[in-house]
């Protein structure tokens, strides 16, 4: 939803639509628009009623009956009146129930049903659990699963999955009944910014919490006492825990929590004394919060405000990361290393029990959080999925399983790459190490043993562990019964690519003489070769839904092997019995084109021997010039393969060209008359028909026959379906339609007979046209696309390089991308796609530069070699020479060797030649000498790209990258010209009408001038990890989402309304709420429900979607830009739909959702500068957006310029215009911008020339209005809609204008006479141009925002009298019957209503 639209359609009622709101723990109300869906959706809804213990002493829940009795127990200990239960059970009719059956299959119960909690007696886990909850409670846990994350987390570093919804969505006004509505924080913050800077490259400040107020405290500590752990005789009779407790009111209490609960015990800090405390203070409460609340008198007011607090924010804000990777933030605010309370966003707070937290988790040994990951995640697999809530359980229980791992794999890879864990092998040389770490093997993305020392050695090895993953992902996708893959995630951290695996039983066994190690494909190398008859028919389902086709393959000895799948894959069969995949990283061909052009094989073996003292590959180079590579073949691996995208796309061009084939097409249709004729003799038991059935079936058949003369796509449809059939049956060959892959070809097979020879001939050639479909269909159709506007522009590198991966295309083809892009020509939209490009290929040459530097350098200097390579990277026009700033005292700690130590060498230049050389050998694109690396005014968004691909995070501020009085803008051609079309002055105005000047235009040259370097290594605040995990999406709610669609695509709105409310609630139930795939479904149904006009459920989905989108993607995610964008033009047009009718349906009103809506239109708009830069080409969309929502807020001034602004964007970004676009007659004007003369141009003409007479600036809308009424009859003809739409508004408004000139001269001559008469006394006006119109009188123009100055006004023929509401409804098409013309002439006749694209 890049842009508004608004259909003619009359707006459905929103009390239709009230009750399908979905709430905010992501249940879906039981109401649906359809009343059979509503009806049978309360059928599988139950209310429950339970009982409780305490007061209240009983309360009503919700439940289905396929929900388990966990999870009705996870929603009561969530519940606001019964968060004090932990240790319970719920019992039906007297009956304890199991908690891991289904609600629906415990005997007797049904709706109204009456449940009992009951609780517990606690053990040792279960109190510690309690403790730990507690915590939670009163905001104190610092784990880092909570909302914002944790300063003290070692991983994840600071603010991991932190969101800024509340920060970004304005106050709601202070009459709001009933409070402030659902999802906006009432806090202070500062009015509404409706200032606009398009040249300003974006800040970082955009990104950054603001200090929030702290929350209430409720109590001082809670903490393990010094007295635990209970020595065996008090263990022996009930004690678990030893706890001390200091309240608000200073009191401080030592606490026993025993099996039957809490009480005060009577220790002190010299004496032990564990036995229950005698009056008055001998309290005792089978919860520790109730115990709380009895010893502490301020504990239940302080509480309250605590929750109170709590709810001031959005719940989805303030919920736990527990099923997904929480992003972490590339920039985070100055962290400060004092205690103080408010003294930094990131201050350290003391705090006893954080260092407890792990063995409140894990027991005293840690042995609770020991999983065995590789049989859990096997038996998860083997679940059954039928029916369909097994399925539902099945794959829930996968994602979580997967979470887990990744989480878990992600802390034991830093432990490796930090060097903190003891190597199984330690002999043999670091690569080559392998660990076991929290039952996860770890090995090390390098050729430690020399697996790939043909085929490109570490690089190869660090490409395939990568490619594994991806591989591994997509056979996790195929879910191929009897075919098992182990847990696997890559992590990258501080340079050093790390794989972590689950434990295979059986990899480590020592096989038997005689034995294989591997039990299908490549055993040593692709000398032996194993076939074992149990893999053949799981890797034939994988290849088959892989495109690729079942091949031979030759050992050394020339013996033939028939895999199913590449050599490379590999089958084990496990100790468990099990089948095993490994090595998925070949499943799809080489790129031959590719490694033909630019890879040579390494030398001869024989003559490496010479250079074996030299540790790498360069140095031997060096040192050895006749072996160095031709820098046309200096690619620096052989594992170049197609992506399976790719492969999909090449069987879909191959199968369309056998179905469109008109021999084919005849077997097709022989075929259906075939089975016609069956279908018509089975219609008769016997097959015979008498003669007057003969002559009537002869009859219909005719008729339809001429029912269906007209209709050849569907006689065509037929004949295909049946061609496919055939194929199906095996009556034609599969490998006739259906053109499979060889993976193995160009790997040095050998094959034995002339027919074989024949046979790997054919299936190279056919790889070949897949290479060659690539080069010149796939590659230059994104071009093109991206050029001219049909796919959208992506805000950075990695939105870049994920449609290219949609696309088929590989990363390495970056280069030929930009190259294509050079070669189009030279409009703005051209070269803005070879800047991108550009840009990503020099971020990743620099990641690689860093990463090689950074895996040698001792981690307590890793900051400031990090730092310094930035400031070669991006501060070289601050200082051409910057001196490392590493720690001497560090350094001679760690040894005086140089080998960890090569960073402090760079410098600007030999770091550009690094990079440079870095960007042509991966990417065959050449920087020109002297053309910057980073383009002046982009260095922000260059070190946003270096972070996120490095696993940096740096202190959060505005960097100084260029000397004082440098420009900004010097060497870029990023400026914006604001059209001069309108009458108005060309300079670029802020709100107040105040120009910006050119050197103001980015903060960042203004701050921090007086600095010798950029980057200090206390910029750089820690490392991160980056991770790539192989979990797959559930399939199940995917089906229901694309039934939904084509549902609703049918008109079959009722079904397709039910489909998609299954489908949120079974994306919901499997991913729980905050997960990227839960943030993609809020944001698709909200589009789908914006297009039904149903604005409550589009608003209150795209709000979740934004939500979970910056919390689960990151903050300034192209997705989470989108996501903001999208709510703002939901909000926008529900407030119009409030303001429209006094109807119900959305909790905000109009002057509650329209700040929202600029508010977060302008988050996303500030997102994408940060990320793209000034100039990102699909930007005039949104501030075309910007535009009509000030408008709507009657911020008429403001507005005028985000439509100006809009209009230049479009006119100098706009795709370019093709040549026939115009009529011949049509002569555009020298040097008249790409963009003037489209349909998007004359459109935003349109809007502005509305915008422009709201201020009364009537000359200036005329000529907007003329140029825009010329483009569309050039464009689309004198009858289009459009043109005869600007015809009369043009006729209007220059009637208008006529009237308005004509009173104004009339004034004027008016008031001459008075002063010759002498009956005029001079008076001083406040303003020029005010009452009276005295400027529009003597021609001066105004181009600032005056809501009050002119006064000419809208009218046929005479002045306009009405009030500027009046105006307000006439320019936005709600003016009916007071202008004489028939109602709803106006609603249609605007173009903005229809949303410009």
């Amino acid at each position: 939803m890049a842009s508004e639209s608004k259909n003619d359609a009359p707006t459905p009622t929103l009390d239709a639509v009230e009750n399908t709101i979905p709430k905010e723990n992501g249940d879906v109300r039981e109401d649906t628009a359809s009343e059979d869906g509503a009806e049978q959706h309360t059928e599988n809804v139950w209310q429950l009623e339970v009982k409780l213990p305490h007061e209240p002493y009983e309360t009503q829940i919700m439940a289905s009956p396929q929900e388990q009795v966990q999870d009705i127990r996870q929603s009561l200990v969530e519940l606001p009146h019964t968060f004090q239960y932990s240790c319970f059970h719920l019992e039906h009719s007297g009956t304890p129930m199991n908690d891991f059956v289904d609600l629906g299959e415990v005997p007797g119960i049904g709706p109204d049903s009456v449940l009992t909690l009951v609780e517990d007696p606690y053990t040792e886990k279960e109190a510690r659990l309690h403790v730990m909850r507690l915590r939670e409670l009163l905001g104190a846990s610092t784990s880092r699963i909570t909302a914002g994350g944790s300063a003290t987390d070692s991983v994840h570093g600071i603010g991991a999955g932190v969101g800024l919804y509340d920060q970004v969505t304005p106050e709601v006004p202070a009459d709001k009944p009933n409070g402030q509505p659902n999802g906006i924080l009432k806090s202070s913050k500062p009015e509404l910014d409706v200032s606009l800077d398009t040249d300003a490259s974006g800040s970082v400040k955009t990104v950054l919490p603001r200090p929030a107020d702290p929350a209430p405290k409720t109590v001082k500590s809670i903490a393990v006492s010094a007295w635990n752990p209970p020595p065996a005789h008090l263990r022996a009779v009930g004690h678990l825990l030893y706890l001390a407790l200091t309240t608000l009111e200073s009191e401080t209490f030592q606490i026993t929590a025993h099996v039957s609960g809490f009480y005060v015990n009577r220790c002190s800090a010299n004496k032990f004394d564990p036995a229950p405390k005698q009056s008055p203070k001998n309290l005792h409460a089978h919860s520790l919060l109730s115990l709380v609340a009895k010893l502490s008198p301020g504990f239940d007011a302080a509480f309250r405000a605590l929750q109170a607090y709590n709810s001031r924010k959005e719940p989805l804000s303030t919920f736990a990361l527990t099923n997904a990777t929480p992003p972490s933030p590339w920039a985070v605010p100055p962290v400060s290393s004092t205690s103080q309370q408010g003294a930094s966003t990131g201050a350290h707070q003391p705090d006893i029990v954080r260092s407890q937290e792990a063995y409140l988790l894990a027991g005293a040994d840690s042995n609770e959080t020991l999983r065995d990951w590789n049989e859990e995640f096997q038996t998860t697999r083997e679940l059954p999925k039928e029916p369909v809530h097994e399925r539902v359980f099945r794959e829930r229980l996968t994602s979580k399983l997967f979470a887990d791992f990744c989480e878990a794999a992600a802390r034991g890879a830093a432990l490796v790459a930090r060097g903190e864990v003891q190597p199984l092998n330690p002999n043999e040389p670091r690569d080559g190490q392998i660990f076991v770490y929290n039952n996860i093997f770890f090995s090390f993305g390098a050729d430690g043993v020399g697996t790939f020392a043909g085929e490109g050695g570490d690089e190869a090895a660090r490409v395939a562990v990568g490619k594994d993953v991806v591989g591994v992902r997509a056979v996790n996708q195929l879910d191929v019964k009897g075919l098992h893959t182990p847990g696997t995630v890559v992590v990258d951290y501080l340079g050093v690519r790390v794989v972590g695996q689950s434990i295979v039983p059986g990899i480590f066994k020592q096989r038997d003489a005689g034995e294989q190690q591997i039990d299908y494909g490549a055993v040593e190398g692709k000398d032996v070769v194993a076939d074992n008859e149990k893999f053949v028919e799981p890797f034939r389902e994988v290849s088959k839904r892989c495109k690729v086709k079942a091949h031979p393959v030759w050992d050394k000895e020339g013996k033939r092997h028939d895999l199913e799948s590449s050599v490379e894959t590999k089958g084990l069969l496990g100790t468990d019995g099990r089948k095993y995949a490994l090595d998925l990283y070949r499943l799809t061909p080489l790129d031959v084109a590719w490694l033909e052009a630019y890879w040579a094989d390494p030398p001869a073996k024989e003559e490496d021997k010479e250079g074996e003292k030299d540790e790498e590959g360069e140095k031997k180079a060096e040192k050895r010039p006749e072996l160095e590579k031709p820098r046309e073949k200096n690619y620096p691996h052989r594992l170049a393969v197609l992506r399976q995208e790719l492969v999909n796309e090449y069987h879909k061009v191959k199968l369309r060209e056998f179905i469109t084939d008109p021999e084919n097409l005849a077997l097709g249709r022989k075929a259906r008359e075939e089975a016609d004729e069956k279908a018509l003799e089975e219609e008769k038991p016997n097959g015979e028909m008498n003669g007057e059935e003969a002559s009537k079936e002869v009859a219909k058949k005719d008729d339809d026959k001429d029912d269906e003369k007209d209709d050849e796509a569907s006689k065509r449809a037929k004949d295909e379906a049946a061609l496919l059939r055939l194929v199906e049956e095996d009556k034609i060959p599969r490998e006739k339609a259906f053109v499979d892959l060889n993976p193995d070809v160009f790997s040095g097979q050998t094959p034995q007979t002339d027919e074989e020879k024949a046979a790997l001939a054919k299936d190279e050639e056919e790889v070949r046209h897949a290479c060659t479909f690539l080069m010149e269909k796939i590659i230059p159709r994104l071009a093109s696309d991206l050029r001219e506007g049909d796919a959208s522009f992506p805000i950075d590198g990695q939105a870049l390089t994920s449609l290219m991966h949609k696309r088929g295309v590989n990363v390495r083809y970056l280069g030929r991308l930009a190259q294509l892009a050079a070669e189009a020509g030279d409009d703005a939209r051209t070269q803005a796609v070879k800047r991108l490009a550009v840009r990503e290929m020099v971020a990743r040459a620099f990641k690689h530069v860093a990463n090689a530097h950074l895996r040698n350098v001792p981690q307590p200097l890793a900051p400031a070699a990090a730092a310094h390579l930035l400031n070669c990277f991006l501060g070289e026009r601050l200082n051409g020479a910057p001196a490392p700033e590493a720690d001497g005292a560090l350094k001679e700690l760690y040894g005086k060797g140089d080998a960890g130590y090569d960073f402090e060498k760079e410098t600007p230049k030999s770091l550009r030649e690094e990079v440079v050389r870095q960007v042509h050998m991966r990417f065959r694109f050449e920087i020109p000498d002297g053309e910057s690396l980073v383009q002046s005014g982009l260095e922000m968004q260059m070190l946003r790209e270096a972070c996120l691909k490095v696993g940096l995070q740096i202190v959060g501020r505005e960097y100084t990258f260029e000397k004082a009085g440098t420009s900004a803008a010097e060497g870029s051609d990023s400026e914006l010209k604001v059209p001069e079309s309108n009458g108005t002055g060309a300079g670029q105005t802020g709100s107040k009408g105040k120009k910006k000047k050119g050197g103001e235009r980015s903060p960042i040259r203004n701050a921090g001038v007086q600095q010798t370097v950029t980057f200090h290594p206390e910029d750089v605040v820690t490392f991160v990890p980056v991770i790539k995990d192989s979990a797959p999406k559930s399939s199940l709610a995917e089906e229901a989402l694309d039934g939904g669609r084509m549902a609703i695509a049918g008109d079959a709105h009722d079904l397709g309304h039910e489909l998609l409310l299954e489908s949120l609630s079974l994306h919901e139930q499997i991913y729980g709420l905050l997960h990227p795939e839960v943030a993609r479904v809020y944001l698709t149904l909200s589009t789908l429900y914006f297009s039904l006009q149903e604005k409550p459920l589009a608003v209150e989905l795209a709000r979740k979607s934004a939500i979970v989108h910056e919390r689960t993607l990151g903050l300034d995610h192209a997705e989470t830009a989108f996501a903001y964008l999208n709510l703002a033009i939901c909000e926008h047009w529900a407030a119009a739909g409030n303001a429209d009718s006094n109807r119900g349906g959305i909790e905000e009103s109009k002057d509650a959702l329209l700040p929202a809506a600029f508010s977060h239109l302008r988050h996303a708009l500030e997102l994408t500068k940060l990320a793209y830069g000034p100039d990102h080409p699909d930007q005039a969309t949104t501030l075309n957006n910007g535009a009509l929502m000030l408008q709507s807020m009657r911020a008429y001034g403001p507005s005028r310029i985000w439509f100006e602004a809009a209009l230049g964007q479009c006119e100098r970004l706009a795709p370019p215009r093709p040549a026939d676009s115009l009529p011949a007659d049509f002569k555009v004007p020298d040097g008249a911008p790409p963009g003037r003369y489209t349909f998007h141009a004359a459109a935003l003409l349109f809007q502005l020339s509305q915008a422009l007479a709201l201020e009364r600036d009537h000359r200036g809308a005329v000529r907007a209005m003329r140029e825009s009424y010329n483009t569309f009859k050039a464009l689309l003809g004198p009858e289009d809609r459009n043109t005869r739409d600007a015809e009369e508004w043009l006729e209007k408004l220059t009637q208008s204008a006529v009237s308005v000139a004509r009173q104004a001269k009339a004034e004027v001559a008016m008031l001459a006479q008075a002063g010759r008469e002498g009956r005029i006394r001079r008076v001083q006006f406040a303003t020029p141009g005010g009452a009276g119109g005295v400027a529009a009188a003597v021609g001066k123009e105004e181009s600032g925002a005056k809501k009050g100055a002119g006064g000419g006004k809208l009218g046929m023929g005479a002045a306009d009298t009405r009030k500027i509401e009046e105006l307000v409804k006439y320019i936005e098409g709600a003016d009916a019957g007071k202008t004489g013309k028939k109602a709803g002439t106006a609603a249609t006749a605007n173009p903005k209503r229809r949303g410009v694209r």
